[in-house]
């Protein structure tokens, strides 16, 4: 549905060039939410703003269900624009406009009759929880509100691809839960292509299939949302993985050195991730009913699900002979769970 290709973007500043995007190459394919991540400065609110071409790229090219949006004229994308509906972090409304004039605005102005608009603005606002709202201002409503607002309006010239920049980064964290549940029902019911821009990791386990994350002006990790939760590869990723599902050690062993040669008094700490039916089983019993003379403590233990998938992340310490913590590792290793070994840590209290 949408394909970049060497997408580039320079800017002129009073401190040079700026080089903004550095040769993205991006596919998304026609009804998947797709999230884009990154923080402030690396890119991601250009790279969106370059799909519908409101930022011209300096070089590559765009496409949008197949046609090159670099290669028309400007009175061409505004026509092509009509299908790709965007909503932003601050709703960007007509604060002198009813709600139902606001979601008509953009038919208003493609000179649709008020008949037709009204057979389009009042499932809208059905759709998006206003119905009660029509002939209120904004200033009247929450910020939850205000966005339903833009979503409706985003929706009124029937869209293929919905572009969300932050669009629920001025909200509270209830009020983004039921902007992403309509999000996801719109994506669902009309059929929908969403790009989701943000820089809350939440948003993207929330609401996201695949994601791409963004680090100065380059992607540097893609996937599906299950595969990079489970297993970054870049620091940044593992950056805004850790806001939720944190990676530091338990606090007993924090600050202490990491071995990978056993010390007196120290434990092997492993990283365990479960996913789906194993993060029911009863591995680590297992393992400790196998593997004789291996003690087994329990150190950090998390479930959760990412699409339906039970996903776990557990922080075990291992102790006994090297022939059981061996025998151990091995057991572990033939079981359906990714194995981390952080290294050899002694408890904060612990005496050498």
């Amino acid at each position: 549905m949408i394909k970049l290709l060497g997408i580039e973007k320079i800017y002129d500043s009073a401190a040079g060039k700026v080089h903004a995007l550095k040769g993205i190459d991006l596919e998304i394919a026609r009804g998947e939410i797709y999230g884009i991540i990154g923080l402030s400065g690396a890119g991601k609110s250009t790279l969106v703003r370059c799909i519908n071409v409101l930022e011209r790229p300096t070089a590559g090219k765009v496409f949008v269900d197949g046609q090159d949006m670099t290669a028309l004229t400007d009175s061409q994308l505004r026509e092509a624009r009509k299908s790709i509906g965007m909503i932003f972090q601050h709703f960007n409304l007509l604060s002198s406009a009813t709600v139902y004039d606001n979601v008509a605005f953009p038919l208003k102005l493609s000179g649709t009759s008020s008949a037709e608009i009204d057979k389009k603005v009042r499932p809208l606002l059905e759709l998006v929880g206003l119905k009660d709202k029509a002939n209120q201002y904004p200033s009247q409503l929450s910020g939850g509100q205000k966005q339903r607002v833009g979503i409706a309006r985003a929706l009124a010239s029937d869209p293929k691809v919905l572009l969300c920049d932050e669009a629920t980064s001025a909200l509270d964290p209830q009020t983004t839960k039921s902007i992403l549940d309509l999000i996801k029902v719109i994506n669902k019911n009309l059929a929908l292509t969403v790009v989701v821009i943000t820089h809350e990791m939440h948003v993207i386990k929330e609401i996201c299939d695949k994601v791409a994350v963004i680090s100065d002006g380059v992607i540097a990790e893609r996937g599906s949302v299950l595969d990079v939760f489970t297993n970054p590869r870049h620091e940044i990723t593992k950056e805004f993985i850790s806001v939720l599902l944190s990676n530091e050690l338990p606090a007993a062993f924090r600050g202490n050195e990491i071995s990978q040669d056993r010390t007196p008094g120290s434990l092997l700490l492993l990283r365990l991730i479960f996913l789906g039916e194993t993060a029911d089983n009863p591995v680590l019993a297992q393992m400790i009913r196998a593997c004789e003379g291996v003690e087994c403590t329990m150190l950090f233990g998390n479930l959760d699900e990412i699409h339906g998938v039970p996903f776990g992340r557990f922080i075990i310490g291992l102790s006994g002979s090297d022939a059981a913590i061996n025998n151990a590792l091995n057991f572990l290793g033939g079981e359906d769970v990714r194995v981390e070994v952080i290294g050899y840590v002694r408890r904060n209290s612990a005496v050498a």
